[in-house]
């Protein structure tokens, strides 16, 4: 091992001493279910799968609403894409919120603001593609629970049962399926902009249940001058996470928001139908997290995300190619969501290893690079079709950045191993 190498592990177990939650939970060594506090982890399930639900809301009624309000393919793309944007704007608030007043209470704040902001739109109504923006900042509160969520439950698991913790919080990514199978029957029973409103009954009863079951883990980070939680940045592993989670999650969230546009304008199908089709390949990519998880904390991150950009990137291309049945065009997009969902939880088992002390901005990072990546899917998807007639370019390109995803893992992994991984005892990355 080299000198830079020894000070680079010298320094990493300095700044990253274990959680004091975890180690008080459990002694290394126990079952998962026994290592944290299960009534937390619950609740931040329960908080991230409503918060996505309404995140991608837009989505499953961007048929209607584009109908009704005329929208063009560019602003229908750009209407999806901007509740993710926010989102990832403000998982960079929510990374040092956590830190500062803890994830329980970042996490009801923006609980009450989605939730004003829906009633708003519902009393109000929503009239034109400007307040359609407008609400999706309003629904990017929604997006940056994922900066709340895993922190609130990591905290309280010791790192070999780290990649389960985050999966199943994580697993909150199947709100996306209750939006998908509920918002266009709602739709077509009630108007759009009546949905508005009923989602927020199942947000406060889960308002309520979140408040109830949720503890923070005791001794968390000492706050940090607000200063020191960008010095991660310099620090090129942080955007290498950045990248990875752009491509998965990004991926993911980017086309949950996309396909009801997909499948209407493709196959001329009905928003319901759409809608269904959009559910299936939802819930597959959300229910494969936290094996994706499991499997990294058995073979290790750095394999398990091999795996997945190159499928992903393969998978990506053959969409672009245009599938001519519905059939194979559903197939595709199911196995693309199963792998993009999969790696979602290969890059969470690595996360907290690098950057435990920095878990909560860390989050907040990764989950930016996450939103980033899905606001540049969805927005170019609908760019693409109309400047060329074609979603086929924003597919193809975005199968680039999964390519260059692979090729920037193969190039680090060896100096992960021998790095921070080597300090890491009876953990595998």
């Amino acid at each position: 091992m080299t000198q830079a190498q020894v000070r680079f592990d010298a320094r990493y177990l300095e700044n990253s001493p274990a959680p004091a939650a975890a180690t008080q939970a459990a002694p290394l060594g126990h079952g998962f279910w026994q290592s944290g506090h299960r009534p937390t982890l619950i609740a931040a399930f329960l908080y991230f799968d409503l918060a996505f639900m309404v995140w991608v809301l837009l989505g499953p009624l961007a048929p209607i609403i584009a109908a009704d309000l005329a929208l063009s393919p560019a602003q229908k793309g750009l209407m999806v894409a901007v509740p993710t944007l926010t989102g990832a704007v403000l998982r960079l608030v929510n990374g040092v919120l956590v830190d500062r007043i803890g994830p329980k209470t970042t996490g009801a704040i923006g609980q009450i603001i989605v939730m004003s902001g829906l009633v708003s739109a519902w009393a109000f109504g929503v009239h034109s593609f400007g307040a359609t923006l407008a609400l999706g900042v309003v629904l990017g509160f929604a997006g940056a629970s994922f900066a709340v969520a895993l922190p609130l439950a990591s905290r309280w698991y010791p790192p070999e049962h780290q990649g389960k913790a985050m999966g199943i919080a994580g697993m909150g990514n199947s709100g996306t399926v209750f939006a998908a199978l509920f918002a266009p029957l709602l739709a077509k029973a009630f108007g759009w902009n009546t949905v508005l409103g009923l989602a927020v009954i199942p947000l406060a009863i889960v308002f309520v249940l979140y408040t109830a079951l949720a503890k923070d883990a005791p001794n968390p980070p000492a706050p940090k001058r607000l200063p020191a939680y960008l010095a991660v940045l310099k620090q090129a592993d942080a955007w290498w996470f950045m990248l990875f989670y752009g491509v998965t999650f990004g991926g993911f969230v980017g086309l949950a928001a996309s396909l009801p546009i997909y499948f209407t304008d493709r196959f001329a199908l009905s928003p319901v139908s759409a809608g269904y089709c959009t559910a299936a390949c939802v819930f597959i990519g959300s229910l494969v997290r936290p094996l994706g998880g499991a499997v990294a904390d058995r073979i290790g991150g750095i394999a398990t995300l091999t795996l997945v950009y190159a499928v992903a990137t393969a998978l990506l291309v053959a969409i672009s190619t245009n599938p001519a049945s519905l059939g194979l065009a559903l197939a595709v997009f199911l196995l693309v969501m199963a792998t993009l969902g999969f790696g979602n939880g290969a890059v969470f088992q690595l996360v907290p290893q690098r950057f435990r002390a920095e878990i909560g901005v860390m989050t907040g990072l990764v989950g930016f690079g996450g939103g980033v990546g899905g606001f540049y899917l969805a927005s170019s998807l609908g760019f693409a079709r109309q400047l060329t007639g074609s979603t086929s370019p924003g597919f193809l390109i975005f199968a680039g950045l999964a390519a260059a995803a692979l090729v920037g893992l193969l190039s680090v992994k060896a100096r992960w191993r021998a790095t921070w991984g080597a300090a890491l005892a009876g953990v595998r990355i």
